[in-house]
């Protein structure tokens, strides 16, 4: 009964979706990940963005391309996301 309910209340980890502005790091590259958000007040929707470090074991991911990436245990002071897969490659 006890095994039943661990894998069902086990969490999935958080996913996203980004864009890859840099990867000049060995095993690292920076994705942008943009979110829309409605103001509070005035209700007006705006574009947030954050830039998260993400770890890429074998540097397949290049500059321009949308990757998704998931969470993870931190790997480093401020690395705590893992790329997942690339979903589109760019073009250059």
């Amino acid at each position: 009964m006890s095994d039943q309910v661990t894998n069902e209340t086990a969490k999935q980890a958080r996913t996203v979706v980004g864009k890859v502005v840099s990867n000049k790091m060995d095993k690292t590259i920076v994705v942008l990940v943009q979110r829309r958000v409605k103001h509070a007040l005035y209700g007006k929707y705006m574009t947030k963005s954050t830039k998260l470090k993400v770890h890429d074991e074998n540097n397949v991911a290049n500059e321009g391309d949308v990757v998704e990436i998931q969470e993870s245990k931190p790997i480093s002071k401020f690395k705590t996301w893992t790329l997942a897969k690339v979903l589109e490659t760019s073009p250059v």
